[in-house]
């Protein structure tokens, strides 16, 4: 990459390029172009930069833009009969009094210098030397460019100068606005194909992001005055500090920038309107001699890491579960598939998506519970079979907690995924229950015989302080008794339910809360011991229930 980035940073307009250009300014108003760049001078120092003048006449060939483009270039092809064009008293404005120094590749950084650069070349250097420094592996990107309202109404004003001056003259006919490149565009077009030269991929819609964030005094002075009353939230979103809460408060306050500056221009039109002076060109302009302040972001939008998983503990919570400062269980399945899936990834962080929740001391078997792992600002993709090696190094844990099935890498289909789980309408569990009695051959035939069973079930006390209080209709759709030998009051229950459904409480009862339950069925007192989540697609099997040696 060193290499191609020095090529791309000589990058000059010469050869074919510059009798192109030639050709381009010879068919260039000329007397427009001078008057660009003298119209209300009063210094040494033109109005406006080469590249405006371009972009104002709708020239959007992208060598005239990323080259080390200078005035000589434009003055020497507009020949004698603008020799004051090329008089060293008029020079390359210092701060372009339009695009603000975004088209002279000049802006004001953190520490307030000053940073000019020569070219497009040097200014993309500097944004492939940040992806380097920060670990981005990446094969495409998406280039996105923030600038202030303020230099939309400058190209605005700059064109009504222009219309006012030169309507009546041929080359103007048929003109417009919408024809002039803007200084986003522009910008865009100096930048994008060199930094597919550097880094060695295209530009495309893509996860990786390059954000360029150009604001600038002036300009919020303006918008502030416009509308006090907006007023940006941070939202928390990210807490790495790495400047994506910016991007989401940009985002939400995008209605804002459009409509506000809108309104400013066509304020600023109104008092234009009112004075026929080319004089006008100056007037929002001249405050303007400081360039812009650019803030370079390098950032991957989340990836998902999706699959199943299993959890064999009966003290492993879902998620972290503190209380009071306290940890309740030895681990949570989001601790360790973040723990292990994040340092492959190189991200900032993870949040952890399931698709509903099982208790603490409730295994999840069977096929297991759909999940998503988002990772935040991850600077590698994995490879499919790097996401599979994952899979194999998680299930093979010393600890044997928590396991993972069909484990991959989604991303349109990764909401799908956790609908997946949510629209599964039946949910089988196997239960170790105790009674107070014996039980007998005809319990085992009577509950089997039970089909779609209507239960209401009120809140339960257990969940009282973060649910509503409300009744629910549940349906239990079917239940088998297995027999434990060597015990007449310990049996294991198997049954399939609506997704939904409070197993515990239908044991036991929940003090009348839930009616009816296995207690009231078997008229006597019964308490549930152990679950098992087996949320399977295949018939529970008597062999694989797992629960002889815990009781």
């Amino acid at each position: 990459m060193a290499n191609e980035t020095q090529d791309a940073s000589q990058a000059t307009v010469n050869g074919d390029n510059a009798q192109s250009l030639c050709d381009v300014v010879r068919g260039l108003p000329s007397r427009a172009v001078v008057d660009l760049w003298s119209s209300g001078v009063s210094s040494a120092f033109a109005l406006v930069c080469t590249r405006c003048i371009l972009r104002l006449f709708g020239i959007r060939e992208h060598d005239y833009y990323r080259s080390s483009l200078s005035r000589s270039i434009l003055s020497s092809v507009l020949g004698d009969s603008e020799k004051h064009l090329v008089d060293s008293s008029v020079r390359e404005p210092v701060v372009c009094r339009v695009c603000l120094g975004i088209l002279q590749f000049t802006y004001s950084a953190d520490n307030k210098l000053v940073v000019e650069r020569e070219s497009a070349s040097e200014l993309a250097v500097s944004i492939s030397d940040l992806i380097r420094q920060q670990g981005f592996q990446i094969d495409s990107f998406s280039l996105e460019v923030s600038i202030p309202p303020i230099i939309q109404e400058n190209d605005r004003i700059a064109w009504l100068y222009m219309k006012r001056k030169f309507e009546s003259e041929l080359w103007f006919q048929g003109k417009s606005l919408s024809e002039c490149i803007s200084a986003k565009d522009a910008l865009k077009i100096s930048l994008t194909e060199i930094l597919e030269t550097m880094l060695g991929c295209k530009s495309s819609i893509s996860s990786f992001r390059i954000r360029l964030t150009y604001t600038h005094r002036i300009a919020s002075i303006t918008v502030d005055s416009s509308n006090e009353g907006c007023k940006r939230r941070k939202t928390g979103m990210f807490s790495s500090g790495n400047g994506l809460d910016r991007i989401n408060d940009d985002i939400k306050c995008s209605g804002f920038w459009t409509s506000e500056a809108d309104a400013v221009v066509e304020r600023s039109f109104v008092s234009l309107q009112a004075n026929e002076s080319p004089e006008c060109l100056k007037l929002p302009l001249e405050q303007s001699s400081e360039p812009c302040c650019l803030e370079f972001l390098c950032y991957r939008t989340q990836i998902y890491v999706g699959g199943r998983y299993l959890k064999y503990s009966r003290n492993v919570s879902q998620s972290c579960w503190i209380i009071d400062d306290e940890r309740m269980g030895e681990a949570s399945v989001e601790e360790i598939l973040g723990s292990n899936v994040l340092p492959i990834c190189r991200g900032d962080n993870y949040k952890f998506h399931a698709a509903g929740r099982e208790d603490i001391d409730v295994r999840m078997l069977g096929s297991g519970r759909p999940f998503l792992l988002e990772i935040q600002n991850a600077r590698l993709v994995p490879s499919d079979d790097s996401v599979k090696s994952l899979e194999r190094a998680i299930n093979n844990l010393e600890n044997n907690l928590v396991g993972v099935k069909n484990l991959k890498l989604v991303d349109s289909q990764s909401w799908d995924l956790m609908r997946e789980g949510e629209a599964e309408k039946q949910k089988q569990y196997v239960a170790l229950v105790w009674i107070s009695r014996p039980l007998k051959d005809e319990d085992l035939h009577f509950i089997s015989s039970l089909k779609d069973t209507h239960i209401q079930q009120r809140t339960p006390i257990r969940v009282l302080h973060r649910r509503s209080p409300l009744e629910r209709e549940k349906i239990i759709h079917w239940m088998r008794i297995e027999k434990i030998v060597g015990s007449s009051q310990y049996f294991l229950l198997h049954l399939c339910t609506q997704a939904g459904t409070y197993i515990k409480e239908f044991v036991h009862g929940d003090l009348g809360r839930t009616q009816p339950s296995i207690g009231s069925i078997l008229s006597c007192r019964a308490e549930i011991l152990r679950l098992d989540d087996r949320n399977s697609r295949k018939p529970p099997c008597c062999s694989s229930c797992g629960f002889l040696g815990l009781i």
